[in-house]
């Protein structure tokens, strides 16, 4: 019996047929199949073979699961796929292999990332800070910022498509984060259009410790489903945005927190302080670091681990810096700037007036 031209890969027997179908088990093999949390724009499913072999099926979903209506074209899977065997290529050791790329279906297939392994962001939440970690962090990003650098004659072409970063990024967290705080409205915007211009080398678009594996102390980056040839510096603040918020959070380690983000930031600044783009970077970056940090409590994909007294203080601390960025403010100096902000707010409860 023919496969219906649309599957659901989280039922159980329709991902059995397809892989049958598709060749990649035989007829009298029966996986263990496992529905892993696929974030809030895939499916995802884990494949355990009878041989032990393992596998990660991800399948794009049209609709994502937010609360507020936000939709994105399943072609985006094939992006990741772009993205993972560029990766094979130059960071094989931190990227799952790409087995199969399903054009028809929007189903892409890979390696799952061997166990042991903990995701890094469960990790941070614990309270668990490895200043070793923090700096694979900040190496792993200038691995690929450099790489997309020095092959930019391939790769501005290979990932010149930038739809799904708009939809994905800019429109829910910038644009959207405008209409929710009008007085960050003109620098939100502004960034958003600024961003569109630079274009410099390969960015992941989702660098963030929920994407990172932790195997044998080596961190493992996965979804690359926004991946685009564009602003390196969208990746720090996205990045640095989620280092800044958990400092916040778990309030016990903010300190530790802190540090983390500065060792990041000063082991990737060191791997690519020679590149031609690196002079002016550390501004953008505290500009996207800043707009991050009100995206991720007032656009379209909130934090979830925030409630909503976290939510306010951070952001009346991000509107009270972004109206206050003197060109020359380092990321350190937005760092402890940030938490004694959060500081004089949880001290003196002053979260209404944003």
């Amino acid at each position: 019996m023919p496969l219906p031209e649309e599957i659901d890969i989280e039922q159980p027997d329709r991902l059995v047929s397809y892989l049958r179908a598709e060749c990649l088990i035989d007829a009298a093999e029966t996986p263990s199949l496992t529905n892993l949390q696929g974030g809030v724009s895939n499916r995802a499913v884990l494949v355990t073979r009878n041989t032990g072999d393992q596998w990660v099926v991800k399948q794009a979903l049209a609709k994502l699961r937010v609360k507020a209506d936000w939709f994105s074209s399943p072609e985006r899977i094939h992006v990741e796929a772009a993205g993972l065997t560029w990766m094979a290529l130059n960071a094989p050791d931190r990227a799952p292999a790409l087995v199969r790329e399903d054009r028809h279906r929007h189903i892409l297939i890979m390696n799952a990332v061997p166990q042991p392994h903990d995701n890094w962001k469960s990790i941070l939440l614990r309270g668990q800070l490895d200043m070793d970690h923090a700096r694979q962090f900040g190496q792993l990003l200038a691995l690929i910022h450099r790489a997309g650098w020095q092959q930019r004659a391939h790769t501005a072409s290979l990932f010149d498509d930038r739809q799904f970063f708009q939809s994905l990024r800019l429109e829910p967290y910038y644009r959207y984060t405008a209409t929710q705080l009008p007085e960050a409205a003109s620098f939100l915007n502004a960034l958003a259009e600024t961003t569109l211009r630079r274009r410099y080398t390969v960015v992941h678009g989702d660098y963030s410790p929920k994407n990172i594996l932790v195997h044998e102390g080596r961190l493992i980056l996965l979804d690359y489903e926004v991946i685009h040839f564009g602003d390196p510096a969208f990746d720090l603040g996205f990045s640095l945005t989620h280092l800044l918020s958990k400092a916040h959070h778990c309030q016990a380690q903010r300190a530790a927190f802190a540090q983390a983000a500065k060792t990041y930031w000063a082991r990737y600044r060191a791997s690519i302080d020679d590149l031609p783009w690196a002079e002016g970077l550390e501004e953008m970056a505290v500009a996207h670091t800043l707009a991050c940090l009100l995206a991720r409590v007032a656009g379209r994909s909130p934090l979830e681990y925030l409630d909503q007294d976290e939510r306010r203080r951070q952001a009346r601390a991000g509107v009270h810096l972004m109206r206050d960025v003197p060109p020359t403010l380092t990321i350190d100096a937005l760092v402890d700037r940030f938490l004694d902000h959060l500081d004089d707010g949880h001290t003196t409860g002053r979260t209404d007036d944003v």
